[in-house]
């Protein structure tokens, strides 16, 4: 296969990016906004009729699948920023759009607002019209978040106030982290300096007198602004307190499963058990202490590849092996990777400017999805490839069977196709490696899923211990906090990993908690990923049953969409039979490192 193009190309989007072009575009988005909200926002017709409710859906999902609140320059303008960070031009010009954006998103509210208020007798009957079964479930959810909604001019407070009482607080301390920076010594016995996210990169230094100098720098910089992040959470928590209770929302989780469109009880029996077997995280780092002969492995060093894996991947090698995994599993998947390469939809390598990680963005109906890499050669960054392209896949298969109004995803199903993907490309390099390498691999398979399930689990317990205990006593305080997060990272973690003094201030840097209770979806999707893994192992044919999966988006609830492929997220043998087969690597892999005389 051709490498095809290596670049974005974001003429799809803006053919001629000239400001003059630019301003334009601003004004043909206002332009069709306010087309709509001028004709419906005095009108009360809608929330009667069936017919006119579905005259006023229809162009309200137009206006959504082609222009939203920001439109092809919206996308346009972020995806830019990603591959130039330090262009002050591009920066100006997205901080106009959002000025836009936000009032454009103000002004349209309204819509959904006074439809979630449609009485229940005329909700019954909405939702029972065959006209509307296309906005079915889109009408169900917001009937179902209309207990929760305050008055229309609440809400806009709410939204205008979200900045300074909530992602100013937030984006300080990330901010103030950012900006510091540390002397270590490096492997090479030089003096030199490292900011805080090479500091965190650091920690992963195969190197012991590198990891344990950045972490002594690393545990610094937390302990500096361990007093600054507990006002900042106590005033995020207190924020967070005030508005559920103007809400009369219970849990302070329940907003996040109604965003997510998934029951608390399917939450609730997912958390129940992966925390019932943080058996399997625990003799996993037991695994892992013994590996690195040590009693215990630091705090820090939880993470520390294991092993050598030596071999570099071309970006040609890497598209070969993606190629070839995702035909195998159906030529759908490879026709769409080949698409994206050829088209321009893939920004490959690493250039000055350039955000760091990789990511895949979805826009607007009619917009292509983009994907972002920084490829360096290793093996993480081939699998970072097929997790990217998993990510795609899902899209364009939602877009290929959904309008606009449904083109949407529940968070809790995420990340279920860019693990699918990424598993299967890292078993096809399995297949290749020799018994060193392999042992290398699981247990950098082991790192990840451990991370994704067990430990972002034990993080969301802790979120809900610390919501809880804060509405009890009022104020926490850092040490407070610290003990906290200590106990929940010991539950997972066992008695293999150390938990120093140090470990209490890890809170301060971690993004997950500032979101509320988000962190589920990770385990989540993780887990919905293996149990289909191991249903495509055992029947190829169902991976039929996984792509009717993606291509459903948002038609339906998560818990229907999967019953309807034969499988129940409310029962707990669900998560279970994930949960098993991430305990069978880690059975193979104490085997494996047996046989070699690793332990």
């Amino acid at each position: 296969m051709a490498i095809g193009k290596t670049n974005w190309d974001l003429s799809y989007l803006i053919p001629n990016p000239a400001e003059a072009l630019l301003e334009e575009k601003r004004a043909n988005l206002l332009a069709e906004s306010y087309k709509f909200i001028d004709k419906w926002k005095n009108r009360t017709d809608y929330l009667e009729q069936p017919e006119i409710l579905l005259e006023a859906l229809q162009e309200y999902e137009h206006w959504a699948g082609n222009f939203g609140t920001s439109g092809n320059e919206g996308y346009y303008l972020s995806l830019q920023n990603a591959l130039d960070q330090t262009n002050p031009q591009i920066k100006a010009q997205l901080s106009k759009l959002t000025d836009t954006s936000n009032k454009i998103a103000n002004d349209i509210q309204f819509f959904t607002y006074h439809i979630s208020k449609i009485p229940l007798a005329k909700q019954q009957q909405f939702l029972a019209e065959p006209r509307l079964a296309n906005y079915k479930h889109f009408l169900e959810t917001l009937f179902a978040n209309a207990k929760y909604l305050l008055t229309e001019a609440e809400e806009k407070i709410l939204n205008l106030v979200s900045e300074t009482s909530y992602a100013n607080w937030v984006q300080m301390t990330s901010e103030f982290l950012a900006a510091e920076e540390r002397i270590i010594v490096t492997a090479n016995g030089k003096r030199e300096k490292r900011n805080f996210a090479e500091l965190t990169a650091e920690l992963r230094n195969t190197n012991k007198q590198v990891r344990d100098n950045a972490a002594k720098a690393f545990n610094s910089i937390l302990k500096k602004y361990a007093p600054i992040a507990e006002h900042e959470l106590n005033s995020i928590l207190k924020n967070k307190k005030t508005i559920d209770e103007l809400r009369n929302i219970a849990r302070p989780d329940i907003p996040r499963h109604i965003s997510d469109d998934i029951d608390t009880q399917v939450v609730d029996k997912l958390i129940e058990t992966v925390a019932g077997r943080f058996a399997i995280s625990q003799n996993f780092y037991e695994l892992k202490a013994k590996l690195f002969n040590v009693d215990k492995l630091a705090y820090y060093e939880r993470t520390v590849p294991y092993g050598n894996v030596a071999r570099k991947y071309t970006y040609e090698d890497a598209q070969h092996l993606i190629l070839k995994t995702f035909n195998k599993l159906d030529k759908k998947f490879g026709t769409i990777f080949e698409d994206f390469a050829a088209k321009g939809l893939i920004d490959v390598f690493p250039k000055k400017g350039k955000v760091g990680g990789a990511f895949c963005s979805r826009g607007l109906a009619k917009q292509p999805s983009y994907v972002l890499l920084n490829y360096t050669q290793q093996l993480a960054d081939v699998t970072t490839i097929a997790h990217e392209m998993g990510h795609a896949i899902h899209d364009v298969l939602m877009k290929e069977k959904q309008s606009p109004v449904n083109q949407d995803t529940s968070l809790a199903i995420a990340e279920t196709a860019s693990t699918f993907m990424e598993d299967f490309v890292l078993e096809e390099i399995m297949q290749e490696a020799d018994e060193e390498t392999r042992l290398a691999i699981q247990i950098a398979k082991l790192d990840d899923d451990v991370a994704a399930i067990q430990r972002q689990i034990a993080c969301y317990r802790f979120e809900q211990e610390l919501h809880t205990q804060f509405r009890e006593i009022g104020y926490l305080t850092k040490e407070h906090i610290g003990k906290l997060f200590q106990k929940h990272m010991q539950a997972y973690m066992g008695n293999f990993v150390d938990q120093p003094t140090n470990s209490q201030n890890w809170w301060v840097y971690w993004g997950h908690i500032r979101r509320f209770f988000y962190v589920y979806s990770y385990a989540s999707g993780l887990l919905i990923s293996k149990a289909f893994q191991s249903m495509v192992k055992s029947n190829p044919i169902a991976i039929d049953k996984f792509k009717q999966v993606l291509a459903a988006g948002s038609s339906k609830a998560p818990a229907e969409i999967f019953a309807k492929a034969g499988i129940d997220i409310t029962a707990a043998q669900f998560w279970h039979r994930g949960l098993d087969a991430q305990n069978q690597l880690l059975e193979n892999s104490w085997k494996l490192a047996k046989k070699l005389g690793k332990i």
